[in-house]
């Protein structure tokens, strides 16, 4: 890790009495210039928002977006979860990143979430949550940092995706090549979004292109059926019950953990229902803190 010094900008402007440039403040008797922060802490902003700071917490929980979603989904999460410490990841095209080009690959989303999160990871237990896409994401990073890193999450919690590699998400038609048209006909199907925004072209012109972005990624991300398992954590898969049928016991093969599967009412975004959230987020509280103890 780079040291403090080693952050420090050297420029030569006029100085103010006592040394500071203009505008400038100090950190540790480290001078930065207004809006000049440490690169590591910087990218770490960039890319994920941890809503609750909790220094005591049990476990980190690293959220993933579903398709065209934000890190604020999981605002409420942060503040709800007392005993861990929520982080979500922010994606470019959107929220604060807004102007950033969208992501096109996997690889992309992968190889940036894990050079900022690699250092924090290795601090204490953690654990990964994904809803869709964020399944998607979530097993991905999963593979990468067992692999390549040699950690892996206390448990991985999956809700509302095929496997990767299963005959059924393989099969899947690609939505991102539909029409617009067709696109908002398809949400208003699978339902989770208010029938007003989709009605609203401003509204539709700001979330759709982020959306088709998404599953365009995870459309075109392929991975072998493991061989043997990758991981030895828990796997817990979340779906509605009403939802698009997912081969969920396929995430079996991920890992030679225990496996659960918790079905709960409503469709594909039944998670935004309170009850269900509430039913979540207390699965997550008594996992995470039993994992915690076998842990330590």
């Amino acid at each position: 890790m780079r040291s403090a010094s080693q952050f420090a900008k050297k420029k030569k402007k006029k100085k103010r009495k006592g040394g500071e440039e203009p505008g400038s403040f100090k950190i540790e008797g480290i001078a930065l210039r207004k809006c000049e922060v440490p690169p590591l802490f910087n990218r770490m902003d960039k890319v994920i928002n941890c809503f609750s700071k909790r220094p005591d917490a049990v476990a980190r929980l690293i959220c993933f977006p579903w398709a065209g979603g934000g890190s604020i989904h999981y605002a409420r999460w942060g503040k709800i979860l007392t005993s861990i410490e929520v982080y979500a990841v922010k994606l470019p095209g959107r929220e604060a990143r807004a102007k950033e080009p969208f992501f096109q690959s996997m690889e992309q989303i992968v190889d940036e979430v894990i050079n900022v999160l690699l250092p924090v990871l290795k601090e204490k237990p953690f654990a990964l949550f994904g809803h869709s896409f964020g399944a998607m994401t979530s097993f991905a990073i999963a593979d990468t940092l067992k692999r390549v890193h040699k950690l892996e999450p206390i448990h991985i919690f999956l809700s509302g995706a095929s496997a990767p590699y299963s005959e059924m998400r393989i099969q899947a038609p690609k939505r991102s090549d539909l029409s617009d048209e067709e696109f908002l006909q398809w949400m208003t199907r699978i339902g989770g979004t208010p029938p007003e925004l989709l009605a609203n072209p401003e509204v539709v012109k700001l979330f759709l292109p982020a959306l088709k972005a998404d599953l365009h990624v995870v459309e075109n991300y392929r991975c072998d059926k493991p061989e043997s398992p990758l991981l030895s954590c828990p796997v817990t898969c979340f779906d509605g019950k009403q939802d698009m049928p997912h081969d969920l016991q396929a995430w079996k093969d991920i890992s030679s953990g225990d496996f659960a599967v918790q079905m709960l009412p409503g469709a594909h975004f039944y998670l935004k229902d309170a009850a269900n959230e509430k039913i979540i987020l207390d699965y997550i509280t008594k996992y995470l803190e039993m994992a915690e103890m076998d842990y330590l």
